[in-house]
């Protein structure tokens, strides 16, 4: 299933059932797994692994190097798990030697046309990137959380799981986890109640959810007021450890 007139490169290594189309060029260093289709015009580089039942659409770029004045050449990867989709002029860039080395990319992800991941990003699962949407260099992006259409984010933001921002927000702190965040530079305005819903939340844990996010953004409490208030008041549940778990950890500081 390769097209006659793509180019592979001696030295990779590709599934028997992956699907290659025309004009595309893998290079000598890329594995790529079983049941992944490769579109038209698609080009994948460098020292790149990608799993298996990924769709990679046409004209993306994928494995590049970073675009990073200090990258000198050197061995460093881009891993992609399982199950993606990968949408026309999509860009995804391997990491770099100083940021350890390493972009990573998780399951069941969507990156929508001309989105973009800078080196040394890590996108957990069930994210999805709408299209434009942009990350600089050594961005984390946790499970479910959806970036609206051309929203950018600037380097070593988090956006927490299941928390989403509106289309062209400008994201300069890390985004807390079940929130919703616009703007520039972009703010928490609420909690992203519908996602919660959609993604099986009980009204037990949303219930404990709110109370949470009033008292870190509308109770006008210091920040550590508010966590300890969190920690005696609520009861407590792996969402809400998260969420303060995520705040407590927060090196930027949370856009509240």
């Amino acid at each position: 299933m390769i097209h006659p007139t793509a180019v592979i490169q001696p030295g990779a290594s590709l599934a028997e059932n992956v699907s290659i189309g025309p004009y595309t060029v893998i290079g000598e260093h890329v594995v790529i797994g079983s049941g992944t289709t490769v579109a038209s015009h698609v080009v994948i580089e460098g020292w790149t692994e990608i799993g298996c039942d990924n769709q990679v659409y046409q004209f993306s770029s994928i494995g590049a190097a970073p675009q990073d004045l200090k990258y000198a050449g050197q061995e460093t990867y881009l891993k992609i798990g399982d199950r993606n989709r990968f949408r026309e002029f999509t860009t995804l860039n391997r990491g770099t030697a100083e940021g350890g080395g390493l972009t990573s990319v998780g399951n069941d992800n969507l990156f929508m046309a001309y989105s973009h991941v800078a080196h040394d990003c890590i996108i957990h699962d069930h994210a999805i990137l709408a299209n434009g949407a942009t990350l600089a260099g050594h961005v984390e992006i946790e499970s479910a959380a959806i970036l609206g259409g051309l929203t950018a984010i600037h380097q070593f933001c988090r956006v927490g799981c299941h928390s989403m921002t509106s289309g062209g927000s400008m994201v300069s702190q890390d985004i807390p986890p079940y929130t919703v965040a616009q703007g520039d530079r972009a703010k928490t305005v609420g909690l992203n109640l519908i996602g919660l819903k959609r993604r099986g939340f009980s009204e037990d844990t949303i219930r404990g959810i709110k109370k949470a996010y009033r008292l870190v953004f509308r109770a006008g409490l210091r920040l550590e007021e508010a966590l300890d208030k969190i920690d005696v008041e609520l009861d407590m549940s792996p969402e809400l450890d998260h969420f303060v778990s995520f705040i407590k950890n927060s090196q930027r500081g949370i856009a509240r």
